[in-house]
């Protein structure tokens, strides 16, 4: 059955590359309703529907706008928090233009939600079947969508040019059964400190700190504590896709490749899929199918850090 939050979750932060203190509150919502944003320092039309028609911009983080303008940018790791643990219907109220960094992860977003719980809906939970192949892909860097019984992420990074500390990684999970929250959800944002030099003397990156991404100096990690994980880099990347992918709007029952891949590429990967009908159908889930979707079996013993 679709699902909401059992009660309203707050959180406040600063954002990754505007650098602005924000607070955010997520709302239960009814059946049908979906992921909306709605921006409660502006006036007018300030919903913001959480969909991949409606991603504006995706270098740097995924950015959602209306048709009045009003935009919310960095929603990746809320979007994936959400997907993770298996929330279809939720308002998101936000008193600035990008949602809270945190720690860079999603950790402290899908602990909060654990914590509240979900309340079960009167209604089925219709899911997304890729029935076709659909590819994108930019230079070296390519994404693909594969039919399969449930959401898998299969993902390759390459970074053996700039960092031998991260080099070149691969990692493959099954999203059901919790895997998102035990596997994924505490893995930061990563970038090279000359990229973070460079970002902020462009006026980016403004938020951006060793407290909430991990940092990387030629072959040392800056952020204090080192490294969640050894893989971390690759494991954060899976973590963004998911975010993105929850844009479909429903789960996904599909394997997602990425190959040097990220938010343009996956919102792209979207985009291609919705313009093929042929390649996917609606279906309504039973309860073998839901066994397979994200944020089966979470719960509070599934995260990876105390916080």
């Amino acid at each position: 059955m679709q699902t909401t939050l059992k009660t309203s979750i707050g959180f406040s932060g600063i954002g990754l590359h505007t650098g602005k203190r924000v607070r955010m509150v997520l709302h239960p919502a009814s059946a049908h309703y979906g992921i909306w944003f709605r921006r409660t320092d502006i006036s007018g039309d300030a919903l913001v529907a959480a969909r991949w028609d409606a991603v504006c911009d995706s270098r740097l983080c995924t950015k959602i706008s209306n048709a009045s303008g009003a935009t919310v940018s960095t929603i990746e790791h809320i979007m994936a928090a959400l997907s993770g643990c298996g929330v279809q219907n939720v308002l998101i109220e936000i008193d600035g233009p990008e949602v809270p960094v945190l720690d860079g992860s999603s950790a402290d977003f899908v602990a909060a939600i654990v914590a509240t719980g979900l309340r079960y809906q009167d209604a089925p939970v219709r899911a997304i079947e890729v029935l076709q192949t659909v590819e994108v892909s930019h230079g070296e860097a390519y994404a693909t969508l594969e039919p399969a019984g449930s959401l898998q992420i299969d993902f390759h990074i390459d970074f053996a040019k700039d960092s031998a500390l991260i080099g070149r990684q691969n990692k493959t999970l099954n999203m059901a059964n919790g895997a998102f929250v035990r596997e994924l959800s505490d893995s930061r944002t990563f970038c090279l400190q000359k990229d973070v030099d460079l970002m902020q003397s462009k006026g980016l990156a403004l938020g951006g700190s060793v407290e909430n991404a991990v940092v990387i100096d030629g072959d040392s990690v800056v952020s204090p504590g080192g490294l969640r994980h050894p893989d971390e880099a690759v494991r954060h990347k899976m973590l963004d896709a998911l975010g993105d992918l929850a844009l479909a709007g429903a789960p996904l029952l599909a394997r997602y490749h990425g190959h040097r891949s990220g938010h343009a590429l996956t919102n792209k990967l979207l985009r291609k899929l919705f313009a093929t009908p042929a390649a996917y159908r609606m279906i309504t889930c039973d309860d073998a199918i839901e066994s397979r979707l994200p944020g089966v079996g979470v719960h509070l013993a599934d995260l990876p850090l105390s916080a």
